[in-house]
């Protein structure tokens, strides 16, 4: 293949990675934006495959690595599941971390790549080889810390070290002091030295940084380590003249940092507080210690009595939680609500900005149901028409629907946007528990006056109020 014609091709791969993300902005759009991606991308490795850098030398190891990198993506596929894709994702983003770092220490050790540069040309690659090298190891450690703590390995309680913006400020004093010394070295071997140091450091600050955000904040955080995978593909990009990995770098860049501050916008948080340290505990741990604690008792009640309540309701909202991602009951939940509109019930779901989408992906469980697009709603659409709602149904929500958010400034989660349930005329919460959320406090919906708790496990219990509702 000719330059021209790798060159054609790459601007081909990016204008479909362009439409993509423009595919990707609606839900009825979403599936056609993905192929997009797929197509592109596609091209994007047959032409960098077949390119004029590649030798008929280099075929093999090229093949075969994307056959292992193949076997391990078909695997993922079919045996993860929806409720483990924020983990896949993290996981996937400290391979591309990692892959920046190996690439600039590679190109940094080539004889050839570094022998064509000289004078200011040197120095800027040098730049971007330590830049590249940097992100990606940010990206590596923290990606890895994200995945720990998305799937329970590590503790979901923000780990806070004496000092540790000092050490961050001395980590990053470091690192530009022996980026300056990696500069005006004359030989691989002495900016070996400076380049392994700052190489540890970052990985550190990946640990450190990471560790120190609690599990509501995780969200934000797989987004921003999103955004981090991309400028490190931009920086290898750069160093290795390849205009496609630039500007693909650029996007996934931009645009993880964009949806960084919609989520943190979202959840009525600063981007800085969120680095800084985030709030969180383990999932079903004891309730913090900060803000008032609920007191009262819960009103139990049976699959039966909730169905009763939904054949009699005109308007009924139905807000969607990790439970039903856990239990794979939104399939019962769409036969619930075909036949509650069948019977003319106004049923519509509740989505959160934030967590309705992570780690559950409601919106994508919902999709997956065939649950019509028409009838699922953001939460700043919703919230108005809780108080003419005859019944709330929350499936494994917490933290979402927790009223401590509007009505207890001491709360760890005062001031998080929250769907109003507990405005309805009844809500009713499935849980397996009165375990806590990601934010690790108490819930003061769960003893309302005209709340209902419906315990047990989703799947199981959605269906026997089913089997009710067709009675």
């Amino acid at each position: 293949m000719s330059v021209t014609l790798a060159t054609v091709s790459y601007i081909g791969a990016t204008i479909l990675f362009i439409l993509s993300l423009g595919g990707l902005s609606n839900p009825e759009t979403s599936r056609r934006g993905n192929l997009y991606g797929m197509i592109g991308m596609t091209i994007a490795v047959l032409a960098t495959v077949m390119g004029p850098q590649v030798t008929k030398a280099g075929y093999g190891w090229i093949v075969g690595a994307m056959a292992v990198g193949a076997v391990i993506g078909i695997y993922a596929a079919r045996t993860v599941k929806m409720t483990q894709m924020p983990e896949l994702v993290a996981l996937m983003h400290s391979l591309v971390g990692l892959a920046a770092m190996l690439v600039g220490f590679a190109n940094y050790i080539d004889p050839a790549a570094a022998g064509v540069f000289q004078g200011a040309e040197k120095t800027i690659h040098e730049v971007e080889i330590y830049l590249g090298i940097l992100i990606g190891a940010v990206t590596f450690s923290g990606s890895i810390i994200a995945f720990g703590k998305l799937s329970g390995k590590i503790t979901g309680k923000p780990v806070l070290m004496p000092g540790r913006h000092f050490m961050n400020l001395a980590g990053l004093l470091v690192v530009i002091y022996f980026g300056g010394v990696f500069i005006n070295t004359h030989t691989v071997q002495d900016g070996m030295t400076p380049l392994i140091v700052m190489t540890v450091i970052a990985l550190l600050f990946g640990i450190h940084m990471v560790m120190a955000i609690g599990g509501a904040d995780m969200p934000v955080v797989v987004s921003m380590l999103n955004s981090y995978s991309g400028w490190a593909a931009a920086a290898t990009g750069f160093m290795l003249n390849n205009d496609l990995l630039i500007v693909t770098g650029a996007l996934v860049g931009s645009s993880g940092a964009i949806l960084s501050y919609i989520m943190c916008k979202a959840m009525n948080r600063h981007f800085i507080s969120v680095i800084a340290g985030g709030f969180g505990t383990a999932e079903g741990s004891a309730p913090a210690a900060a803000g008032a604690q609920p007191a009262g008792e819960v009103s139990p009640i049976l699959a039966a009595e909730t169905a009763e309540l939904l054949r009699d309701s005109k308007n009924v909202i139905i807000v969607p939680g990790y439970g039903m991602a856990v239990a794979q009951a939104q399939h019962t939940v769409f036969e619930i609500t075909k036949l509650l509109r069948a019977k003319g019930v106004n049923v519509r779901f509740g989505i959160h900005p934030v967590a309705g989408r992570m780690p559950g992906h409601m919106n994508v469980l919902l999709a997956e149901a065939k649950v019509p697009y028409d009838i699922v709603f953001e939460m700043d659409e919703l919230n108005e028409d809780f108080p003419s709602t005859d019944v709330a149904m929350v499936i494994g929500a917490n933290d979402i629907v927790n009223p401590a958010a509007q009505d207890d400034p001491t709360s760890p989660i005062a001031g998080m946007p929250v769907l109003e349930v507990w405005k309805a005329k009844t809500s009713i919460v499935m849980k397996r528990s009165m375990a806590s959320g990601y934010a690790g406090v108490d819930n003061p919906l769960f003893y309302k006056e005209n709340n209902r708790m419906l315990f047990g496990d989703a799947k199981k219990t959605l269906d026997e109020v089913l089997v009710a509702l067709k009675a």
